[in-house]
């Protein structure tokens, strides 16, 4: 009794209070802090080199079990980029010209302990607007003539059933077709007929036929990575410039690569989606969903695109009136949307005026467009689709650029149903001023930046709307 009550007397006492806090959160003491812990507790720090389009660098501090998705979100803050999901960490083997989007999950040291000392492979940071392009838009994906579906599943099965099929674990659609594959050992190609199944890849040796006795399995995907072709015919002598490959992790050479071939760029699209599914599943589910998880009505097992608008959702809108009304007639929308470019042509022709004499306005209408993101001086047609391609090819992904074979005009260089489509811009002269057109003088502008922000809002003549530019950015 009289220990307990002695204790009770010991904390009745009140605590001193600390007269110098500051040294509480100073950076010595967690310094101190972590010396004191084990070695088994304590994150390791590693520095990392990400580079960005225009060849510039930045080294990071990082710790070891970083994601690929935390280095974008850390490069984001530091260079003050808006993030809208779209930024990715790339991993390009400059010496076998392949080259692959890590998966946001994937951890960024793992990926480099896979690398050689003496090959030159870098990570770059750049944008990738066809990352999960295919939750929102599964149809140009997964075509019908590639894909078919379990014996017990009924024939007509929706885009967003396909997805809920690939992200399970009972069920899985076989994707077929045919693929140019590179013999081991060997610098000739042949032509073989692939199925993908959840055990793996196989083809089959007798024509088309899927019978057990006739598939020969291929590769499977647990061990390695898959990467994409960047230089098409040049390194590898691939039939086609749609090219990929599987690369083990621990590989010793280009001896193990498994090289593969498609006819075209949608063939290549689908046979890699489809192993991307197959191999992380779920994950890739979480990784879309990820920004969006404090929202309600974010359910796990619908597939709903909740990031896009849906085109048919829009409609032309006149607000000259004291009310605004929608224009229901497609002859009268297109001549408002015409009187309406006309005006703004107007508009910025007495706001250069403004800044000085006609010939200082011609001047500055030249090279106004120079400043922009999306304007990319003086490359080439091979370098452009190149970039889109980086970009991801989802439809709207363009650039403008110098033309190479008229030094006077300028090429649009525009992503659209899995291709890259260019539109030579012509100047125009009329009463002396200089004008720019995609439709042989039917709509003309003053300034490129003006044609650009036009068509980002009126599709036009051109396939689709201009949404994503692609940028030389700086780290």
């Amino acid at each position: 009794n009289r220990r307990k009550k002695k204790d009770d007397n010991i904390l009745e006492i009140p605590s001193i209070p600390n007269p110098f806090p500051e040294l509480c959160c100073s950076p010595f003491a967690s310094v101190l802090s972590a010396s004191l812990l084990s070695k088994a507790t304590s994150r390791k720090t590693q520095v990392i080199k990400v580079y960005s389009e225009d060849d510039t660098s930045r080294a990071l501090e990082v710790p070891s079990d970083i994601t690929a998705r935390d280095v974008c979100q850390l490069l984001i803050l530091k260079n003050h980029y808006i993030d809208d999901h779209s930024w990715t960490l790339f991993e390009q083997l400059n010496n076998t010209g392949l080259g692959r989007a890590i998966e946001d999950h994937e951890l960024v040291m793992e990926v480099q302990s896979n690398w050689v000392t003496e090959e030159d492979n870098k990570l770059y940071f750049r944008k990738n607007y066809a990352k999960y392009e295919f939750f929102k838009n599964p149809l140009s994906f997964f075509p019908d003539h590639m894909i078919s579906f379990p014996s017990e599943t009924n024939a007509a099965v929706s885009h967003s059933g396909i997805l809920q099929m690939f992200l399970s674990s009972s069920t899985y659609p076989e994707i077929h077709g045919y693929l140019h594959a590179k013999e081991q050992g060997k610098k000739s190609w042949k032509k073989l007929y692939f199925l993908l199944r959840r055990s793996g890849l196989y083809f089959s040796t007798k024509g088309t036929s899927k019978e057990p006795r006739h598939l020969q399995f291929f590769c499977e995907f647990s061990n390695s990575d898959m990467y994409m072709s960047l230089t098409g015919k040049k390194i590898s002598g691939a039939p086609t410039n749609y090219g990929f490959c599987f690369k083990p992790n621990k590989s010793g050479g280009t001896r193990d690569l498994k090289q593969l071939c498609a006819d075209d760029e949608q063939s290549r699209t689908c046979w890699m989606t489809a192993i991307r599914l197959l191999k992380y599943g779920m994950q890739l589910y979480q990784n879309y969903m990820q920004p969006y998880q404090g929202r309600s009505g974010c359910s796990p097992l619908s597939i709903t695109p909740m990031r896009s608008i849906s085109e048919n959702s829009l409609v032309a809108m006149d607000f000259s009136g004291h009310r605004s009304r929608i224009i229901e007639n497609p002859t009268e929308a297109l001549s408002v949307a015409v009187e309406e470019g006309l005006a703004w042509r107007k508009r910025g022709c007495l706001r250069l005026n403004s800044h000085g004499s006609p010939v200082a306005m011609s001047n500055m209408g030249m090279s106004i467009h120079r400043s922009q993101s999306w304007f990319h001086h003086k490359i080439s047609r091979e370098e452009a689709q190149r970039l889109i391609l980086q970009h991801g090819l989802v439809d709207g992904v363009f650039l403008v650029r110098d033309s190479q074979s008229n030094p006077k005009t300028f090429v649009l260089s525009l992503s659209h149903g899995l291709k890259i489509k260019h539109f030579q811009i012509v100047p125009l002269e009329d009463d002396g001023k200089l004008f720019y057109t995609l439709d042989d003088g039917h709509t003309r502008f003053t300034d490129l930046i003006q044609l650009v922000e036009f068509y980002q809002l009126n599709k036009g003549v051109l396939p689709c709307k201009l949404k994503h530019y692609c940028a030389r950015i700086a780290l």
